[in-house]
């Protein structure tokens, strides 16, 4: 049955956004609780990042396809923003003449902490260095804070790979 198009508020529009954001936390740390489970610890880690790490490919390789479909090199500036706007608290900073990302309200975090598995959810966020190489293997993605970390915030650097 085809809906009427309607139009949603900014705010009903945010909860929609992060109700798929807890789903994705809720199956990330699933697989990996039952990886863990079938596995063992550590290789049940070793195939969560591993799946982590494939999952972060894909999505860098569809950012890639994307950029040059509109005629543009694969260049840091040409990254097309693969989270939605809504529902992240995000903004640009430098940092000693580098430019970085950080973000303020991670709402995976927020799920895997509240699951009490901070651990596992940190597993989940070795996807951004996986994404950038996949999208140009002459960037690398650091993490210089996370808050799965305890840190205050998330805060990401995109930079050339040193050589």
């Amino acid at each position: 049955m085809a809906r009427k198009k309607e139009m949603l508020t900014q705010e009903e529009a945010t909860r929609q956004v992060l109700s798929i954001v807890n789903r994705m936390a809720l199956l990330h740390y699933s697989y990996a609780k039952t990886l863990i489970r079938e596995l063992g610890a550590r290789k049940g880690k070793e195939v969560t990042r591993k799946a982590i790490d494939f999952y972060g490919r894909q999505v860098g390789k569809q950012v890639r396809e994307r950029t040059k479909a509109k005629g543009l090199q694969t260049l840091l500036e040409n990254y097309q923003e693969d989270l939605p706007l809504l529902g992240w608290n995000m903004e640009k900073v430098v940092v000693d003449g580098e430019p970085r990302v950080r973000i303020y309200d991670c709402n995976l975090a927020k799920a895997w902490n509240k699951l009490g598995a901070p651990g596992l959810g940190r597993l989940y966020c070795y996807m951004d260095q996986a994404k950038y190489t996949a999208y140009n293997p002459k960037l690398e993605c650091v993490h210089a804070q996370n808050t799965l970390d305890g840190d205050p915030c998330c805060e990401l650097a995109i930079r050339a790979r040193k050589k």
